[in-house]
C-alpha cells in the first residue's frame, strides 16, 4: 500500500570497484519505479524472528511485497505444504534424459521461486508455471527497468509495473504470485524470502544478461561480474542452509562454450588423454565479461553439488526470440517486453523490428556468426521440464537449451523472405562488427536432452515470423531508430563511464 514502505538513501547509479557486491541498485530501482524498499542490514540480525515464527499463519493479500529490514513482515494468501522433489536418473555426458512422465508430480505441491521474474524470460515463465498449477513467487530488484532509464532505452512494447502485472494475473486467473522486491546480493533479504516462501525449486534468471552492457565501461563490467557471481553464491548458501533439498535451475548461456572447432556436447565431454579417460566439463570460452560471469556461475554451482550435495540443473540457453505466449497475451497489462536496441535486443528480435520499421537489418561483419535459437514458448516449457525432472542430490545436470541454429546471414535471409510476403521491403546492410569474435566458423552443438524429456519445439517458420512482424508493425511508432545501430565496441571499453547509448548511436 502507498506509504507502507520505509526508505533509505540510495546508492549512486553507477557501481564502482570499491562498492561491495551486495550494495547494488535495489533500493534506488524500487524508488524509481514507485516502489520503495528498504534493504536489510545489521539490525535485521538483532530483530530476526525465530524459525518457528515463519510457520505461523499469514494475512492474505492479492499482491504481496517483501519488506527487507527488521522482523519478517512477509505475507501470502495461503500456506501450502512443501512438495517432495523426485529424483532424476543420473546421466553421464552421453546418456539421454528420462521422459517427463516418469518424474512428474502433483504441480500444486511445487513451490517455484523465480529470481528475475520481472524480466523478458522470467515474466513469461512466471505466468506459464503459475497456469500449470505450481505456486510461484517472483524475486526481483527491478534493475532491468532502471538500466533502460540510465541508458535512454525503452522496450518496443509498453509494459506495466510488476505490481499491476501480478494484480491483473490474480484478477484473470485467481492465482497469486507473491512479490519479493529486493536484491539477492543482500543475503539477509534472500534468506527471509527463502524462509517465507519455502521453495522446492529456484529458477535463477536474476542476472545482468547483456554482453554489450558488460562491455560498456569498467563500472558495468564490475557490476556484471559481482552482481551475477555473488548473487548465485548467495542462492547456493540459502539452499544449503535453509532448504537443502531445493532444486536450483540456473539459466546459463550457450555463449559460455564459445565457438570451438569441435562439436559442443551438453555440458560434459568424455576425454582420453595419454591413455587415461575421464568425463569433464566441456571447455568454456566466454566472449565478454557477461559470458565469463556465467562461466564462473557454472563452476561455482558444480562445486556446490560436489561439496554440499546441492541439486542443480544448468540450462545453457541459446538466443531467445518472440514475445507472444498464451499467458502474456491474455491482457495488455500482461504483455512482455520486446527489446530492439544494440544493448539488450537479441539478434532475431532486432532484425524483425528493423524490417518492420523500414530500417535495414544490421549484419555485424561477415554475418557467418552461428548460434542456437529458440522461441520464448520453448523457454518456458524447458523450465517446466527442468522443474519436473530435478537432479539428484549432489548432481549437476546440464542441458543445451535451443531448438535450431542459424547464422546471422541466415536470419537476414529468412526475415527478408517473410517480410516480402507481408508487403514489406526488408533490406540488409553490413556494419563493422563491434565485437571481437570469429565471423566465419564451425558450429555444431548437441541439444537432444530436453527433447528426450518431452520438448516439442516451435520451429522458426513463416507463421511465426508473420506473427512477430505483425506485432512489430503494430508498435512501430514506439521505435527510436537512433537506438538500432551498435554503440558498444569491445576494443574501446574503458574506465570512463558511459552515461547514454542513445546519444552514441545517433
Amino acid at each position: 500500500a502507498p506509504g507502507a514502505y520505509a526508505t533509505r538513501p540510495s546508492p549512486t547509479p553507477e557501481v564502482s570497484t570499491e562498492l561491495r557486491a551486495s550494495a547494488t541498485m535495489a533500493s534506488m530501482t524500487a524508488v524509481h519505479m514507485g516502489v520503495r524498499c528498504q534493504q536489510a542490514r545489521s539490525l535485521h540480525a538483532k530483530k530476526r524472528t525465530s524459525p518457528a515464527a515463519f510457520c505461523a499463519p499469514r494475512k492474505a493479500a492479492s499482491v504481496q511485497t517483501a519488506f527487507c529490514k527488521g522482523e519478517s513482515r512477509f505475507t501470502r494468501s495461503a500456506r501450502l505444504s512443501r512438495g517432495g522433489v523426485r529424483s532424476a536418473v543420473t546421466m553421464s555426458a552421453t546418456e539421454t534424459a528420462t521422459p517427463a512422465s516418469a518424474t512428474e508430480t502433483d504441480n500444486s505441491k511445487k513451490r517455484v521461486m523465480i529470481i528475475g521474474g520481472d524480466g523478458y524470460c522470467g515474466w513469461a515463465t512466471s505466468l506459464y508455471l503459475s497456469k500449470q498449477g505450481m505456486e510461484v513467487c517472483i524475486v526481483d530488484n527491478l534493475s532491468r527497468r532502471l538500466f533502460d532509464e540510465q541508458l535512454g532505452l525503452d522496450t518496443l512494447t509498453p509494459i506495466s509495473s510488476v505490481h499491476k502485472r501480478v494484480a491483473k494475473w490474480k484478477e484473470l486467473t485467481g492465482k497469486d504470485i507473491p512479490l519479493f522486491i529486493g536484491d539477492i546480493c543482500d543475503y539477509e533479504f534472500l534468506e527471509n524470502a527463502f524462509r517465507e516462501f519455502e521453495p522446492t525449486a529456484v529458477v535463477h534468471f536474476g542476472e545482468q544478461r547483456s554482453a554489450p552492457y558488460s562491455m560498456l565501461d569498467r563500472n558495468r563490467a564490475v557490476f556484471t561480474q559481482t552482481n551475477n557471481v555473488v548473487g548465485t553464491i548467495n542462492v547456493l548458501f540459502a539452499i544449503k542452509e535453509i532448504i537443502p533439498d531445493c532444486h536450483l535451475i540456473k539459466l546459463g548461456t550457450m555463449g559460455e562454450y564459445g565457438t570451438p572447432n569441435i562439436d559442443i556436447e551438453e555440458g560434459f565431454i568424455d576425454i582420453t588423454h595419454n591413455g587415461r579417460t575421464d568425463t569433464l566439463p566441456f571447455p568454456k570460452q566466454g566472449n565478454s565479461f557477461y559470458h565469463l560471469s556465467k562461466v564462473h556461475d557454472s563452476h561455482n554451482i558444480h562445486f556446490a553439488t560436489k561439496c554440499w550435495k546441492v541439486r542443480a540443473t544448468d540450462l545453457n540457453q541459446g538466443v531467445v526470440y518472440g514475445v507472444r505466449t498464451e499467458e502474456t497475451m491474455m491482457d495488455p497489462v500482461l504483455i512482455n517486453r520486446l527489446d530492439y536496441d544494440g544493448i539488450f535486443g537479441t539478434a532475431l528480435n532486432r532484425f524483425v523490428i528493423q524490417a518492420a520499421v523500414g530500417h535495414p537489418m544490421t549484419v555485424y561483419g561477415k554475418g557467418g556468426q552461428t548460434r542456437g535459437y529458440l522461441d520464448i514458448r520453448d523457454t518456458v516449457r524447458c523450465i517446466e521440464l527442468a522443474v519436473n525432472n530435478p537432479a539428484e542430490r549432489g548432481e549437476m545436470l546440464v542441458y543445451n537449451q535451443f531448438t535450431e541454429q542459424f547464422s546471422v546471414n541466415d536470419l537476414a535471409r529468412i526475415i527478408t523472405e517473410a517480410g516480402k510476403k507481408m508487403g514489406l521491403d526488408p533490406q540488409t546492410i553490413q556494419v563493422p562488427n563491434p565485437r571481437v569474435e570469429a565471423e566465419e566458423h564451425y558450429y555444431n552443438a548437441k541439444h537432444s536432452k530436453l527433447e528426450n524429456l518431452g520438448l516439442e519445439p516451435h520451429k522458426l517458420g513463416d507463421a511465426l515470423l508473420d506473427s512477430l512482424l505483425s506485432f512489430a508493425v503494430e508498435y512501430q511508432d514506439r521505435c527510436d531508430k537512433q537506438l538500432i545501430l551498435p554503440s558498444v565496441k569491445w576494443t574501446e571499453t574503458s574506465s570512463k563511464k558511459q552515461a547514454s547509448v542513445a546519444v552514441e548511436a545517433k
